[in-house]
């Protein structure tokens, strides 16, 4: 970009001011003068005390500026300066003296960089001490020893003379004992910016404030129905804990006039600490519970609902994925758009589901604001018209005297956002020192002040500072936008207006070519590699969701997690983002592994058909379907598998349960055969790894069939026998029974035919009985009751007991 040469309009300095700065000038002349005869070398020229020398360019007392308000004073302000002076000589200083010094009007922005590169160089120009009253003096400075400072000079002092900004300097002057004069020890230089009236033509500032972190979440849930996500770290909880980083940039921001730029993965890691989430623990099996933040989560997630609440949000791509690895590196990769489109379209739902706010997606950030023709391409393909590029990269236009506005036309209905790079990087590095916060809070003063001047031509320039800023960088930032926002030549302006404000017709729109890119941001650019093991995890799952019964389960986690393994926080951090996409991967291949085929030791037939059952097992917690299993014989000319060389069923199985499926087989010849199972999606995709087992067969011949038939026949006649054995000793039985009861009915009537007639009574002795059969004998207490009952001519029943 051309520098600007700036074309400031002057307003009339006091006469008052004008003939003090005179005064001194003349002043000064003769001094002047008396040095420029003296000879080189002379004696005299190292005893004046007008040539002072120091130990380094820095000096040998360290002099620090850690407080100046206020910042871009106005008429009637007091100008206050505070800070520590630190002697770093190995001699004492004394008859020190800490003073102020107004120096010239820096009116061009590379002299306010070349001012802030020397801010330490006791030889730069240091311009004329303000007046004595306004010291503040040091007997001794004892060497490694820091001692405050604090000078109060009210601004009408200062001689301010046009409209710009000045060089102000903390000077310290001193005497050592090996160099016994006065002189200049030590010095420090900043800004100060005048502009007591209200421009009339105001800049625009648009000031971008990220919520943007590294990636917390892994693609791992719990088995219970709310999927409890589990972190592979608890960082997240130390950002936005009181204090904290993210803590501090919504506390600071919800004050101020700024556009809100927030990745989606952001709110939805807090979001997803509300309740309940794990961290791995040392061991593989171990899960700690961690409950210690969530009440911290919901607060949080609370303050930034209110910051941004009437406040333009712009929401990135979820999980902010690297545009220019992408362009460089993944377009060459099948699919690797497919993930930026789909992290652009859940953007503006995730957002909106906790914010409540209807969020931009319209705008693409590379990372740094760099950019070439490949990365125009990508950032715009998801959807995006708008390109937030940084200054330093983009081409300003020819000739151009002052700096341009943001927006460029690049063609394609894409509008090109140039930041401006010197407001967007003065927020770099450590902010922890109060001297360096102080230090680019009045650097970026200066730089919009002397922007402002450049042209009266009305302009809107946009602040785009680092990603990730740390607490203290958040602090500065937040105090320089407050000062600027209270100034008199700026005001605050939203992204979505700044981009579509009328573009500059001098101001440049031709994109860098690829060998303008920086080369220290494509050395930590994602590799190739990177983006193929991202495919190829994608390619995984989607074999693996198609037998899901809800597939939502294992989709959204996991394709988030893709989403996050692109992200642009991985840079410089090769070997953090390979493991992570690594266990991405793993993680997917475990869950795949709980759909299986049980192994299968060998299998006997021993005849020419039987049935072999296969049992498929799914330790998922959730159902599979649209699976098919596929039994296939190697040798379909010995085993077929139902009439062919192989046979398909359909598989569904519930989860945490197993099931047999049955193949049946027919056998036409002895021998081993093999036999590989194997499950198929139903796009007939081979699904898991194939169990493969042998089958012996053993067929039964022609005179095996007849000995066993024999068998059955002897059998069956032995059986025949046994009957009718049995029926003729029923019968034999039944006749002696009927031959008994015969003789007994003859002897009673014999007996009855005695007994009616007497003479044959008498002719028996007295006292002589008759003589007696078996039957008719008393019966002996000792004797046994009849076996059987009466016999039976029937067959005999089963259990029933027969004599033979």
């Amino acid at each position: 970009m051309a520098e600007a040469a700036d074309f400031q309009g002057t307003s009339p300095s006091p006469a008052r001011r004008w003939l003090r700065r005179t005064g001194a000038v003349l002043a000064g002349t003769p001094l002047l003068a008396g040095f420029l005869q003296l000879p080189a070398g002379s004696p005299a020229e190292a005893a004046t005390p007008a040539a002072p020398r120091a130990a380094s360019d820095d000096g040998s007392v360290a002099v620090s500026v850690d407080s100046l308000t206020p910042g871009a004073p106005s008429e009637g302000d007091t100008v206050t300066v505070s800070g520590t002076i630190t002697n770093k000589g190995k001699k004492a200083v004394t008859d020190a003296s800490v003073g102020l010094r107004v120096g010239s009007l820096l009116d061009t922005r590379s002299s306010i960089d070349t001012a802030a590169k020397n801010s330490g160089d006791v030889d730069s120009p240091a311009g004329a001490e303000i007046d004595d009253k306004y010291t503040e003096k040091f007997s001794k400075l004892t060497p490694g020893v820091s001692q405050p400072y604090t000078i109060s000079v009210p601004a009408d002092e200062l001689d301010l003379g046009q409209d710009g900004v000045y060089d102000l300097s903390v000077t310290l002057t001193g005497e050592t004992s090996d160099q016994p004069w006065e002189q200049t020890l030590g010095v420090r230089h900043t800004f100060l910016p005048w502009q007591p009236d209200e421009l009339d033509a105001k800049t625009k500032t648009t000031f971008m404030w990220p919520l943007v972190s590294t990636i917390h979440m892994t693609a791992e849930t719990g088995s219970d129905e709310e999927q409890t996500p589990v972190f592979h770290d608890d960082d997240l909880a130390a950002e936005i804990s009181p204090g904290g980083r993210l803590d501090r940039m919504v506390a600071l921001g919800k004050d101020l006039d700024v556009t809100w730029v927030i990745d989606p993965d952001l709110l939805a890691s807090v979001e997803a600490m509300t309740t309940r989430y794990e961290i791995p623990g040392e061991n593989t099996d171990d899960q700690d519970v961690v409950g210690g933040h969530q009440e911290v989560a919901k607060r949080w997630l609370t303050e930034v609902q209110k910051a941004v609440a009437d406040k333009e949000v712009v929401a990135l791509p979820f999980g902010d994925p690297d545009l220019a690895s992408l362009a460089h590196h993944g377009t060459s990769v099948t699919g690797s758009l497919r993930h930026l489109k789909e992290a652009t379209d859940v953007a503006a739902r995730t957002v909106e589901s906790i914010l409540y706010v209807v969020p931009s997606t319209d705008y693409a950030w590379p990372v740094e604001g760099a950019v070439d023709p490949s990365i125009i391409k990508v950032a715009t393909s998801a959807g995006a018209d708008k390109v937030i590029v940084r200054g330093d990269t983009f081409e300003g236009g020819r000739d151009l005297t002052y700096t341009p506005t943001a927006p460029r036309p690049i063609g394609g209905g894409t509008t090109a956002v140039v930041a401006d790079a010197r407001l967007s990087t003065v927020f770099d590095g450590d902010m922890t020192r109060a001297s360096a916060a102080t230090q680019a809070v009045q650097r970026f003063l200066a730089q919009s002040l002397t922007l402002a001047l450049q042209t009266d031509r009305p302009r809107s320039v946009v602040v785009a500072p680092q990603r990730t800023p740390s607490a203290a960088q958040a602090q500065t930032m937040a105090e320089a936008i407050g000062a600027l926002q209270d100034s008199t030549w700026s005001q605050p302006q939203d992204l979505t207006t700044a981009a579509k404000s009328k573009p500059d017709p001098a101001a440049g729109t031709d994109v860098p070519p690829a060998s303008a890119y920086p080369k220290s941001l494509r050395k930590q650019e994602l590799p190739r590699s990177a983006f193929e093991q991202i495919a190829r995890t994608q390619d995984k799952l989607d074999r693996f969701k198609v037998i899901l019964s809800d597939q939502s389960r294992v989709v959204t986690p996991f394709g988030r997690a893709l989403n996050r393994g692109m992200a642009a926080s991985w840079r410089g951090r090769p070997a953090e983002a390979a493991i992570y996409r690594s266990g991405v991967e793993t993680y997917l291949d475990t869950l795949s592994s709980q759909v299986r085929l049980i192994e299968k030791s060998e299998t006997k037939l021993s005849g020419r058909s039987a049935t072999i059952p296969v049992t498929v097992q799914n330790n998922l917690v959730q159902g599979v379907e649209h699976l098919v299993l596929r039994l296939t014989s190697t040798n379909p000319t010995r085993l077929q598998i139902d009439g062919d060389a192989y046979e398909e069923q359909p598989v569904a199985v519930s989860g945490g349960h197993s099931q047999s499926v049955k193949f049946t087989t027919n056998a036409n010849a002895n021998g081993r055969a093999t036999v590989v199972a194997q499950l198929y999606t139903q796009d007939g995709r081979p699904y898991g790894q194939p169990v493969t087992f042998d089958v012996k067969v053993t067929e039964i011949t022609a005179t095996v069939m007849l000995v066993i038939g024999g068998g059955v026949l002897l059998l069956v006649l032995a059986g025949f026998r046994m009957y009718t054995q049995r029926k003729r000793a029923a019968a034999r039985q039944a006749e002696e029974r009927e031959q008994d009861d015969a003789a007994d009915e003859a002897d009673a009537d014999a007996a009855d035919k005695g007994a009616k007639n007497p003479a044959v009574s008498e002719t028996r002795p007295t006292g002589e009985s008759a003589p007696r059969t078996r039957e008719d004998a008393p019966e002996q207490p000792s004797d046994p009751a009849p076996d059987t009952a009466p016999e039976s001519a029937d067959p005999s029943g089963t259990g029933e007991r027969v004599d033979r």
